[in-house]
C-alpha cells in the first residue's frame, strides 16, 4: 500500500472514531457544540445579535465564523455532526500541505504524530474550536520561511479566533528573519478584523475577551488549582469546586484564592516575557530558525497552559503545531519532546471526559491523573526553555562575538 493511501485512510479512521466517541463517552466531550457554539451562531443568523459586535464575548469575533460555517453541513445529521464534518474537513486541508507526496520521512513522521494526538487527545480536540485553529497553526508554521506574508495571516486568523497562537506569532516575530513580512501579515489581518467589527457597530466590544478571562477564577484543570483541588479531596475547611454559570466552567475556591486569581495574569505575563526575552537573545546570536522556533513556540505554548487561570482540556492541543514543526525540521531531536506530549494527551482524555466525574467531586484516582498531566505539562514547559537557554549560536557567529569583545576591551 503506497505511503500516503495508508496515511489517508488513518487520517479517516482517527476522525470518525473520535467523532464517534464524542457521543459514546460519558460527560458530553462534543456538548459545547450544541449548547454554546449552535445559539450563538443561530443568534447572529437569525438577525437576534452578534456575539463580540452587540455584546460582549469570551471569544475573539473571527470564532464565530467557523461556528457559522459549520451550519453548511448540519441537514446532514444535525448541528453537533455538521461540526465534526467542518473541522475533518479543514484538518484534511491542513494534512494535505503537511504530506504533500508523502515522500519525505520527517513530514510522514509528523502526519503519524498528529494522527496519533488526535486520538489519544479524544473528542475534545475535535469538538472545540481548537481543532480549527490548529489546523491553521499547522499551515502556518510550516509555511513561515517560504511564505512568511501567507504564514502570518494564518496565524493570525488563527489568533482572531483563539488568542493562543499568538504564541506562535511572537516566536515566528523573534525566529524567522524576514520579520517585517510575519509583522506585516499579522497587521493586515488585525486591522481588516477590527475595521470589520468597528463597521458592525461592534467597536466598544473589539477587545471584551480581553476583560472576559482576566476576570475569571481558577478553573479546575488548571494547573495553579491543583492544591486546591487537593485541598477539596482531602477535605480541608473552605476547599470546594463550584460551577460557574456566567463562564460555564467548574472552578475552585479555597484559602487565599482571591490572591492568586490576581497574581496569574502578571505571572502568565511575566513568564512569557521571559521566554520571549530568551529567544530573542539566541535569534541575536544567530541560531537558526530550524533550531530556535519548535521549542521557542513550544515554551510560549506551554507558557499559556502552565500559567494560565483557566486549563481547558482542549489546551492540550495547542501543542501539535510546535511539535509537528520540529518533526518536520529535526525528526530524531524532537522524539523526546513529541512523546511525552504525546502522554500529555492521553492523560488529558482520562481526565475528561472519561474520569471528569472525580474532578467535580474529587476521588483519589481521577486527582491524581490530573495532577500527573499538569506536571508532565510543566516538566516540558521546563525542558523547552531549557533547551532554548543552551542552543548554541552558529561557529561563524561566535566567532565573531568573540573578537568582537576582544576588541571592545582591548
Amino acid at each position: 500500500m503506497p505511503r500516503r493511501t495508508a496515511l489517508w485512510i488513518a487520517f479517516a479512521f482517527v476522525h470518525v472514531l473520535v467523532a464517534w466517541l464524542g457521543f459514546a463517552f460519558p460527560n458530553e466531550p462534543m456538548g459545547d457544540v450544541y449548547r454554546v457554539y449552535e445559539p450563538w451562531s443561530l443568534q447572529a443568523l437569525d438577525g437576534r445579535g452578534i456575539v463580540g459586535i452587540t455584546e460582549a464575548w469570551v471569544y475573539p469575533q473571527l470564532a464565530l465564523v467557523p461556528m457559522v460555517l459549520a451550519h453548511a453541513f448540519a441537514p446532514i445529521a444535525g448541528y453537533t455532526v455538521g461540526w465534526a464534518i467542518f473541522v475533518t474537513l479543514v484538518d484534511a486541508a491542513a494534512f494535505a500541505v503537511l504530506v504533500g507526496r508523502a515522500t519525505s520521512i520527517s513530514r510522514r513522521t509528523a502526519a503519524w504524530l498528529w494522527l496519533a494526538y488526535i486520538l489519544l487527545l479524544g473528542p475534545v480536540g475535535l469538538y472545540r474550536l481548537e481543532a480549527v485553529t490548529v489546523a491553521l497553526a499547522i499551515v502556518g508554521c510550516l509555511w513561515l520561511v517560504g511564505r512568511p506574508w501567507a504564514a502570518s495571516m494564518l496565524l493570525a486568523v488563527a489568533a482572531w479566533i483563539k488568542v493562543w497562537p499568538a504564541a506562535l506569532l511572537a516566536a515566528a516575530v523573534i525566529a524567522v528573519r524576514r520579520r517585517g513580512a510575519i509583522i506585516g501579515g499579522a497587521v493586515v489581518v488585525t486591522v481588516l478584523t477590527l475595521g470589520a467589527v468597528a463597521l458592525a457597530g461592534g467597536a466598544g466590544y473589539a477587545f471584551g475577551f480581553v476583560g472576559e478571562q482576566t476576570t475569571r477564577g481558577l478553573q479546575v484543570e488548571a494547573p495553579i488549582a491543583t492544591p486546591y483541588l487537593w485541598g477539596v479531596l482531602l477535605g480541608r475547611p473552605g476547599f470546594s469546586v463550584a460551577y460557574s454559570f456566567d463562564l460555564l466552567t467548574f472552578q475552585v475556591t479555597g484559602t487565599a484564592v482571591d490572591a492568586v486569581i490576581a497574581v496569574m495574569t502578571p505571572a502568565l505575563a511575566l513568564a512569557m516575557a521571559a521566554v520571549a526575552g530568551l529567544g530573542v537573545v539566541k535569534a541575536v546570536r544567530g541560531v537558526s530558525f530550524a533550531a530556535l522556533f519548535p521549542p521557542l513556540s513550544l515554551a510560549l505554548v506551554l507558557g499559556f497552559i502552565v500559567f494560565n487561570k483557566v486549563g481547558s482540556p482542549q489546551y492540550l492541543a495547542w501543542l501539535v503545531p510546535s511539535v509537528v514543526i520540529g518533526i518536520v525540521v529535526q525528526r530524531r531531536v524532537w522524539a523526546g519532546p513529541a512523546a511525552l506530549a504525546l502522554v500529555a494527551a492521553a492523560l488529558t482524555q482520562l481526565v475528561y471526559p472519561l474520569l471528569y466525574a472525580g474532578i467535580l467531586t474529587p476521588e483519589p484516582v481521577a486527582v491524581t491523573v490530573l495532577t500527573l498531566r499538569n506536571l508532565v505539562t510543566s516538566a516540558l514547559f521546563v525542558w523547552m526553555v531549557v533547551r532554548v537557554a543552551r542552543l548554541p549560536a552558529p561557529a561563524r557567529r561566535r566567532q565573531h562575538v568573540e573578537v568582537a569583545a576582544a576588541e571592545a576591551s582591548a
